[in-house]
């Protein structure tokens, strides 16, 4: 049987008349997936001052200069977790049981009440917010997102490349970055699938008070559209602000909660986040917790030695931990805000939490610069300083700064600015 395959076989022939070049094309989701800071970043082909040492205030990563650590209950976790050998192994796709209720456990504050089967963990809170995007928009119905301008760019990112079209909403920087609800109103269509609400904020480090997450919620449940809560810099709030995560307001409108251990924990790498289940109405439960569960077996589950320390992480880390975290933050964003004052031709914008503070380039008076990219590349190669510029979280004549970095380079890197716009200010 095998010889008269094999002769078969060698009677095959391909025509080489046929055959061309290679052309193999990628995906249209590949094709539709853009990197938009990647972009713009790359469009800045300067070099900063020899003379001067570089100092990134662009990656939201509070490891970089390895002044903020996990706390050592964290590092303890993931080692008697590896010792155990207990987490090698493929664990459920929505993960383990014991990881998803301490996630629960995290997460009912405040009046806002969740159980395990509420809970799937992703591979990081940019996988969850991933999920969410996935199991609420279909690009077959034409279907639209609402999103807020200024915003992280991950949520365009996440929604184009599967087709998903997204609506930008607009903040107001006056008023705390607070949502312009008249403007996102208006933007509701029959083909609006989802809203998707940042609080805290990045990039404007803003915490938006019950008061207006409730008016927010109000439009929300009027059209009827479910709510992607991007909560990832949950908790960290400067002094005279409070978060209020939208789950703990009773508002009957249908919630994913996503976040995860990266930013309050600060442990990014580790790739461990959540989407959280909050509804009152049980809108959710015929198609779209099922949906996440099918989602989430296309990875087959988050990091599972994390996981297995996820209990002790979550219950163990101690609050001194996290209010010197918040110190930092604070006594950084004071530093920038104090300083950045006294420059000619920009306003700063004091941040009530994150890790981010939002600068307004006033560029009119600097019109050398014909917008705030050509700002920000000069900045990079006079002073070494480097800036996201206000285009990569689609509001432009702004930067945003990221206050993680140890003291003294926040003071270097904000005299520094000042320094430039006096050079530069024309007016």
């Amino acid at each position: 049987m095998l010889d008269q395959i094999l002769r078969n076989n060698k009677k095959l022939k391909v025509s080489k008349s046929k055959r061309g070049p290679w052309k193999i094309e990628s995906s249209s989701t590949a094709k539709n997936t853009r990197n938009f800071i990647r972009e713009i970043i790359e469009n800045i082909k300067v070099e900063p001052n020899p003379d001067k040492p570089l100092i990134s205030l662009t990656i939201g990563d509070p490891t970089v200069y390895g002044n903020l650590k996990a706390s050592n209950e964290t590092i303890e976790a993931v080692i008697r977790a590896a010792e155990q050998g207990a987490h090698n192994g493929y664990a459920p796709a929505v993960g383990y049981h014991n990881a998803r209720e301490a996630v629960a456990d995290y997460l009912s504050q405040d009046g806002a009440e969740y159980s395990f089967q509420d809970i799937i963990l992703c591979s990081g809170c940019s996988s969850s917010l991933e999920m969410c995007i996935t199991v609420l928009a279909d690009p077959l119905k034409g279907q639209n997102i609402l999103v807020p301008r200024p915003g992280f760019p991950i949520y365009r990112t996440l929604a184009e490349s599967i087709g998903v079209k997204v609506k930008y909403y607009n903040l107001i920087p006056e008023k705390d970055w607070e949502i312009d609800l008249e403007h996102l109103e208006s933007l509701i269509d029959d083909n609006t699938a989802a809203l998707i609400l940042n609080n805290p904020s990045n990039p404007c480090g803003s915490v938006y008070s019950e008061y207006h997450l409730r008016r927010i919620l109000e439009v929300a449940y009027n059209y009827q559209i479910p709510v992607i809560a991007d909560e990832i810099y949950d908790r960290i709030v400067f002094p005279g602000n409070k978060f209020v995560s939208v789950a703990s307001l009773n508002s009957r409108v249908p919630t994913l909660v996503c976040g995860g251990l990266a930013k309050r924990f600060l442990v990014p790498g580790w790739r461990v986040g959540w989407v959280a289940i909050h509804d009152q109405m049980g809108a959710f439960d015929c198609e779209v917790r099922q949906g996440l569960v099918k989602l989430s077996q296309r990875t087959i589950g988050c990091n599972t030695l994390i996981q297995g320390a996820l209990p002790c992480i979550l219950k163990n880390s101690p609050q001194n931990f996290f209010d010197n975290l918040i110190d930092t933050l604070m006594s950084n964003a004071k530093i920038c805000f104090d300083i950045l004052e006294t420059a000619q031709g920009i306003i700063p914008y004091k941040p009530q939490g994150t890790m981010y503070m939002m600068v307004e380039i006033e560029l009119e008076k600097f019109p050398e610069f014909d917008d705030g990219l050509k700002f920000g590349q000069k900045l990079v190669e006079e002073e070494s300083v480097f800036c996201l510029p206000g285009e990569c979280f689609e509001i432009p004549g702004f930067m945003r700064l990221v206050l993680t970095i140890p003291q003294e380079l926040m003071e270097e890197a904000c005299e520094r600015i000042v320094d430039f716009c006096n050079r530069h200010y024309l007016f």
